[in-house]
Parts: structure tokens; C-alpha cells; sequence
């Protein structure tokens, strides 16, 4: 890897973080003055806000006609947001989830997951997939923002939240035309970022010999991924452990309902999904997001043991594509040790677990 192909990567990647950080604080802060909840402002403005990186990228490489690059960042963004993001949270703390989360956001982000991986069966996500997922987007911000004004109760207070993202000042027209400064500042720097970062990824593809679409399923997913890690990690140390879970249930659905679908309807072409995401990274994919229910439900917690069993998962997924990608024969012992065996071992052994959990009294 040559210097250009580093700096393009390692800007690209600091500018994404940057924007992200800085888009975050004033789209919080704005939305703090419209009175909406601490509670929705982590489910859609953080989650959303530390997804601008994947919609940044995703839409900038459907522009430029490189679908394997836009749909790869995505699918691999919402694995690594949960092997790799809540495991890698869930070692350093185990992690509170809240009822709602398990009766409403987890079932919507499988129901986008099926949905997503329905529309592309056809070999593409054209303007009108585009249209339906974006409008799926738009109706599920629109649900929180009304349940939240309706139960305002919930979570009314909460100290900790708006001292980390400054709410507690008193809103006037200086303050929201700097908290709307900081929104442009941050989508400023996406934009720079995301270009950084897709023409260091296709350069390295090109030199590496691997496919666009591996590339935007590790290196890209991975490095998008990072506003959410950082979010996640510094709730959970605070004590935020429902937040942390929050953020990560909320981008993913974000991802796939808003960043491919603006990414669908900006793109001048129907933007093309290729059979390998569809034979293996889709259900990959799906089947993270289904595993969600399970380890959330007993205990109405995740565990350290259940980060590690996340990390272990996310770590054989990436040895595999890699080893794949190279045509290296150990590929497929490794899919076929995971298929037959550590993963009937975890069905089983979740499995037993909510049998045991089912009708237990259990306070979140």
C-alpha cells in the first residue's frame, strides 16, 4: 500500500469521526430545544448522527456508480455494529436493555433487515426500492417523536445525558444558530471524509486484488462504524448501558432504511447488488439481527460472555471473507466448523436460555 492510497484511508477516516462528533453535538442540541426527549434524541438523533458516515459513504459511492462499495458498507456496518460494537461494549460492562427495545426497535430492525434483503432479490435496489425504504425511515422518526411527546415522562430527566452533549444551557436564537452551524460544520466534513475514504478503499482493492464489495464489508464497514464504537463505549462507561444498546439498534435501522435508500434514489442507475451479498452477507446479516432477540431477552441484558460469543463470531466472519477472497481452501473449513458446529452449539445453548427465562420476573 502505497503513501496516497494511506493518506486517502487515514483523512478519510478522521474527518468521518470528526464530522460525526460535531453533527451529533448541534443536531442534539437543536433537538433538545424542540423539546424532544433524552430518550428518542439517543434513539434517532445519536443513532442517526453516528450513522452519517455510512450515509455519507454509501450515497457518495452509488453516485459514482460503485454499488458493491455502497451495499457492502452497509450490511457490514450493521454486523460489525453488533458483533463488534456491543460485544466489544458488552466485555468492558454488561449492558442493560430496555423492554421497549425488545418489543418495538429490535423486531423493526429485523423486519428492515427482511425487507432490504426482499427488494434486492431481484439483483438491484432501483429508485423506487429507494422510496419505500427512505419513506420507512421518515414513519419510524416520526412514531418516536410522537410517542415521546405523548409519554414525556419518560426519561424527563436526565442529567448525565445533557451535560455530555451540552442541553443544559438555556435555549435562545445564539445558541441555535450555532447548534445549526455545527450541523453544517459536521456534514461538511462527511462529505470530505466519505470522498477520502471511498477513493483510498477502491485504490486499495485495486492493489490488494480483492473485490470492492469485500472491502466495503471490512475495512469501510469497520472504519464508518467508529462514531458508533466510540458512542457506545463512553455510555456504557457512564452508565448510559441502555443508550449504548439503543445506538446501535437505531443506526442499524437507520442504515438500512435511510442510507440505502437515498443512496437508491440518488443513484443515477438501479444500484446493484451482487449474488455473493445475496447468497452470504444478507443472511449473515439477518441472522445477527434475529440473534438480537434471544441474548436480549434473558436477563434483559448482555452479558460479558455473550460480548465474547459476539467478538468470536465478528472475528471468524472477517477470517472468512478474507481467506475467501483469496481463494484460500481453509475458507471453507472454517464456514463449515461455524455452520456445524458453533453455531447449532449457540442455538442450543440460547435456546435452553430463554426456555429458562420464559415467565421469570425480570427487572430491566
Amino acid at each position: 500500500m502505497n503513501l496516497e492510497i494511506f493518506f486517502y484511508l487515514v483523512a478519510g477516516l478522521v474527518l468521518l469521526v470528526m464530522g460525526a462528533e460535531v453533527l451529533v453535538r448541534g443536531a442534539a442540541r437543536l433537538a433538545a430545544q424542540f423539546g424532544i426527549s433524552p430518550l428518542v434524541i439517543g434513539l434517532t438523533v445519536v443513532a442517526f448522527g453516528t450513522s452519517a458516515p455510512e450515509t455519507a459513504v454509501s450515497v457518495q459511492s452509488a453516485w459514482a456508480g460503485q454499488g458493491d462499495l455502497a451495499i457492502g458498507n452497509v450490511l457490514g456496518s450493521n454486523i460489525a455494529n453488533v458483533l463488534l460494537i456491543l460485544g466489544t461494549t458488552a466485555v468492558i460492562t454488561p449492558l442493560i436493555v430496555s423492554r421497549q427495545l425488545i418489543r418495538l426497535d429490535v423486531p423493526l430492525m429485523i423486519a428492515a433487515s427482511l425487507l432490504t434483503y426482499g427488494l434486492s432479490l431481484d439483483g438491484q435496489l432501483s429508485r423506487w426500492d429507494g422510496l419505500i425504504l427512505f419513506t420507512g425511515v421518515l414513519g419510524y422518526t416520526l412514531f418516536l417523536v410522537v410517542s415521546s411527546r405523548r409519554e414525556n415522562q419518560l426519561l424527563a430527566a436526565n442529567d448525565e445525558f445533557e451535560q455530555e452533549f451540552g442541553l443544559e444551557e438555556a435555549p435562545s436564537p445564539q445558541s441555535g444558530w450555532r447548534n445549526a452551524g455545527l450541523v453544517v460544520a459536521g456534514l461538511v466534513l462527511l462529505v470530505l471524509g466519505s470522498d477520502f475514504l471511498v477513493s483510498g478503499a477502491t485504490a486499495l482493492a485495486r492493489a490488494l486484488g480483492l473485490s470492492e464489495l469485500v472491502i466495503g464489508l471490512t475495512v469501510v464497514a469497520v472504519g464508518t462504524s467508529l462514531p458508533e464504537l466510540a458512542t457506545s463505549v463512553m455510555a456504557a462507561i457512564r452508565g448510559e448501558r441502555d443508550i449504548a444498546v439503543g445506538n446501535i439498534v437505531g443506526s442499524n435501522i437507520f442504515n438500512l432504511l435511510c442510507v440505502l435508500g437515498l443512496a437508491s434514489l440518488v443513484s443515477p442507475t438501479p444500484v446493484q447488488v451482487s449474488a455473493a451479498a445475496l447468497a452470504f452477507d444478507f443472511p449473515v446479516m439477518i441472522g445477527v439481527a434475529v440473534a438480537c432477540l434471544p441474548i436480549f431477552f434473558v436477563g434483559y441484558r448482555i452479558n460479558r460472555w455473550e460480548g465474547l460469543l459476539f467478538l468470536g463470531y465478528y472475528l471468524a466472519y472477517t477470517a472468512y471473507l478474507i481467506l475467501n477472497s483469496s481463494g484460500q481452501p481453509h475458507a471453507q473449513l472454517l464456514l463449515h466448523s461455524v455452520l456445524w458446529y458453533a453455531l447449532p452449539l449457540t442455538v442450543i445453548t440460547l435456546s435452553i436460555l430463554v426456555w429458562r427465562a420464559w415467565g421469570q420476573p425480570v427487572q430491566p
